[in-house]
């Protein structure tokens, strides 16, 4: 296991991946991750559809206009769906427990991308999250926030580099204007 520190900096958004599948130990890994997450009051708003299935993977890289291509070349997707009546946190609660997995992907070598459901739509204006609704049987009442695609990665990505981070937008016991002027 890494530093988080180190993980933090290694964590890029993979697109591409090879054809080598997950290990069911690796996914269980990444689930528990997710299982985790903290949730406000512990309410865990979020559930998770796993899907594995070729053709599934490449419907679901079809349910918005942009941005959605890894799912289709991923070995796994995760569909991050959460309860909004459970919870007036479930945003927050499952965004939480898509970056866990995420961390924990790179945690394992492996690569993952957040691909934003909610609020995202096709070219000719059809929900996102309806369509994925549909195609995974997702009862109405659930919300669609997020699918994680994961696999070997087949592309490499500098860490980030900490001489870039953007340190004006950090302000010390109050907003302070002067610190972005320079």
């Amino acid at each position: 296991m890494e530093s988080l520190h180190k993980l933090l900096m290694n964590r890029r958004s993979i697109r591409k991946y090879t054809n080598q599948p997950l290990t069911s130990e690796q996914v269980k890994t990444i689930l528990e991750a997710a299982l985790m997450a903290p949730a406000g009051k512990r309410k865990n708003p979020w559930q998770f559809v796993v899907v594995e299935d070729k053709e599934t993977l490449s419907q679901l890289a079809k349910a918005k206009e942009h941005g959605a291509n890894p799912i289709e070349g991923a070995s796994l997707a995760v569909v991050v769906v959460c309860d909004p009546y459970l919870s007036d946190t479930w945003i927050e609660d499952g965004s939480i427990a898509s970056i866990l997995m995420q961390l924990a992907c790179e945690d394992l070598g492996l690569g993952s991308c957040w691909i934003q459901m909610r609020n995202r739509y096709t070219a000719d204006g059809r929900s996102a999250e309806e369509i994925v609704r549909t195609l995974l049987g997702i009862p109405p009442h659930l919300q669609v926030l997020s699918i994680i695609s994961i696999g070997h990665k087949a592309e490499e990505k500098k860490p980030i580099d900490t001489d870039q981070l953007q340190w004006e937008k950090v302000h010390v016991g109050q907003w302070r204007e002067d610190i972005n002027e320079g």
